[in-house]
């Protein structure tokens, strides 16, 4: 048996490696894990930028890993805590922006400023307990190559964006976009396509 396996079959050995990692009831990795562990597991593409003042809880179970020529911007939060982070080539994750896998973000994307995209929920179905101790549920987003998603626009867990479609500002995601697809609003819905017939974005019926 691996010593990956031991530590998942021994709560307690599990237990303990996790505070190893990450501080009681925290979601920063602890210094040594951000300055020496992390980089022998997670892949960072050439010519990519990441500001100072990123906080990167990237933890090394799951995987995290920006293409070439990214770039995250200060003050944005990436976290790989219950699931993978991926960024693709020529992507900017903009100011401020709150990415919590699983995400998939992929190449020639534009993500503006204070943007939230979390592949996780908090379960709450139990009213005998607190939200904070049933656990978290878990649904991928993916945002295809070349999207642009405005501004203060969420993106909520299993959402699907399709290739090069627009978000509006303020837009709230909750079902997939269709590629080619512009949406806005709360929750948000299609009012424009591209139309390879006519050649020109069309309003949608």
């Amino acid at each position: 048996m691996s010593l990956s396996d031991q530590i998942r079959n021994s709560p307690g050995l599990k237990k303990f490696v996790h505070w190893m990692l990450i501080p009681t009831n925290q979601a920063r990795p602890r210094l040594w894990v951000r300055i020496f562990l992390n980089r022998f597991f997670h892949k960072r593409g050439k010519n990519v930028i990441i500001r100072r003042w990123v906080r990167m809880d990237v933890l090394p179970f799951n995987p995290f890993s920006i293409g070439d020529n990214s770039m995250i911007e200060d003050f944005s939060t990436i976290n790989n805590g219950v699931g993978a982070v991926h960024i693709g080539a020529n992507s900017l994750v903009g100011l401020g922006n709150v990415i919590i896998g699983p995400v998939t973000i992929g190449n020639d994307v534009i993500l503006a400023q204070h943007i939230v995209a979390s592949g996780l929920n908090h379960n709450y179905q139990d009213i005998q307990q607190p939200i904070h101790k049933q656990g978290v549920s878990v649904a991928p987003i993916v945002i295809e190559d070349e999207c642009w998603i405005g501004a203060n626009a969420v993106v909520t867990a299993g959402v699907t964006i399709g290739r090069h479609s627009v978000i509006a500002a303020g837009a709230v995601v909750t079902k997939d976009v269709p590629p080619y697809s512009v949406a806005v609003g709360n929750p948000a819905r299609i009012i424009k396509k591209y139309d390879p017939e006519y050649k020109d974005w069309v309003k949608a019926s």
